[in-house]
């Protein structure tokens, strides 16, 4: 038993893979190019409204920290068992306020694992069908410009009511939900949720408000702010 666990144990120290300075050129080429073209895709088709060439710049760095990473621990199962150990006591915190960036993220490391993993021709392979369907989303499918908004009414002076009010959102919205209902002595409130077609529904929706209400404030806010 003992001689099979020194044997475990050299195992884990001598056990390396030389790892070929031409693959890893090759494969930061590929990269380099890749994410390049997968940057200018994104900026591009993303639907994201932050910043897109800010967020792009950080694919190439991914991948290729991504690609030195697996091309190190690979060559020895010690090093692997480290870097397992290692990522368990640190935390990453990342603002990432849309599932689109998370996505571009994740294909961004797959790129960078598969690399590493010296699989290129499965990398390319993906990465073309990723292009694909990327491109062919932007030019086939018929882009949704419907949003959903908090919409507020309150009132100090005029006393709103309910049916009448969701009478009014019925008339101009076609999903609307009521979410909040405050009514104190002075102040009457009502929440609701709304899918939004256009500016032009919130235009005819506010005059309808103001023409049966004179003395109420309305507010909207996109769903996602809460």
């Amino acid at each position: 038993m003992e001689n099979k666990w020194n044997l475990f144990e050299k195992f884990l120290i001598t056990e390396n893979q030389t790892l070929s300075i031409e693959d890893f050129a090759t494969n930061s080429v590929l990269i380099i190019i890749l994410c390049w073209i997968l940057g200018l895709t994104y900026q591009k088709v993303a639907r994201s409204l932050s910043n897109k060439k800010d967020f792009a710049n950080n694919f190439m760095v991914l991948a290729f920290t991504t690609m030195l990473i697996i091309s190190i621990v690979k060559s020895s199962l010690a090093l692997s068992l480290g870097l397992v150990g290692a990522l368990s006591i640190v935390r990453f915190r990342a603002a990432i306020k849309e599932p689109e960036e998370l996505a571009f993220l994740f294909f961004s490391i797959s790129i960078g694992l598969g690399l590493g993993a010296n699989q290129i021709a499965i990398v390319l392979v993906a990465f073309v069908i990723f292009m694909v369907i990327l491109w062919g989303r932007f030019f086939f499918q018929k882009k949704d410009q419907s949003q959903n908004l908090f919409i507020t009414v309150n009132s100090s002076k005029d006393k709103i009511e309910i049916g009448e009010l969701n009478t009014i959102m019925s008339n101009h919205f076609k999903k609307h939900q009521l979410r909040r209902f405050d009514e104190q002595e002075e102040v009457t409130e009502l929440a609701f949720i709304a899918d939004v077609k256009s500016s032009a529904e919130l235009e005819s929706f506010r005059k309808d408000i103001v023409s049966t209400y004179p003395n109420t404030n309305i507010s909207f806010l996109d769903s996602k702010a809460y």
